[in-house]
């Protein structure tokens, strides 16, 4: 389901999230997709042990699968092994696949996630549809975020 502006959902509990995804990105579109997961990654996703760091997603053959995710296995499932950064698939609708596809397929766009959650009892996961930023719009992005903290501080104190 593609977002635009904050609606109004049952409740969230978060996961984990890519923090630095805002700072490396300009964030074009979010999707909330589903994820394909075991038992015990259930688990542990309930237990908060998962990481989205250096995670991404590709959509290949008509789905899109999810990368590099971290789930640490969970302590008391012995009875199955499970590589704790395998591929995940996620469930989307057909229509935003093929969305997905034909802009990951133009120059400097990719997929992202954002965040890893719970809605409604199923494990979520926001995916971005991501331009990458250069050093410069880096740096002017921290500028500006600076100069507003200081119109900030600057109101609080009555030196407006």
């Amino acid at each position: 389901m593609r977002k635009s502006a904050p609606e109004v959902t049952k409740k969230k509990k978060v996961v984990c999230q890519n923090r630095k995804a805002a700072h490396e990105y300009f964030i074009e579109e979010v999707y909330e997709a589903g994820m394909v997961l075991l038992g015990p990654e259930v688990k542990s996703l309930r237990d908060g042990r998962a990481s989205l760091a250096d995670s991404y997603a590709r959509v290949k053959r008509g789905a899109v699968f999810l990368h590099n995710m971290h789930i640490s296995p969970y302590p008391y499932a012995h009875h199955v092994e499970i590589d704790p950064t395998r591929t995940r698939k996620l469930l989307l609708n057909k229509k935003e696949i093929k969305r997905l596809t034909g802009k990951t397929e133009q120059k400097g766009y990719s997929l992202v996630p954002l965040k890893v959650f719970f809605s409604g009892g199923w494990a979520k996961v926001d995916l971005a549809l991501v331009k990458g930023k250069r050093k410069v719009d880096k740096r002017h992005a921290i500028k500006e975020r600076d100069m507003k903290r200081e119109m900030e501080r600057a109101k609080k104190k009555g030196e407006y």
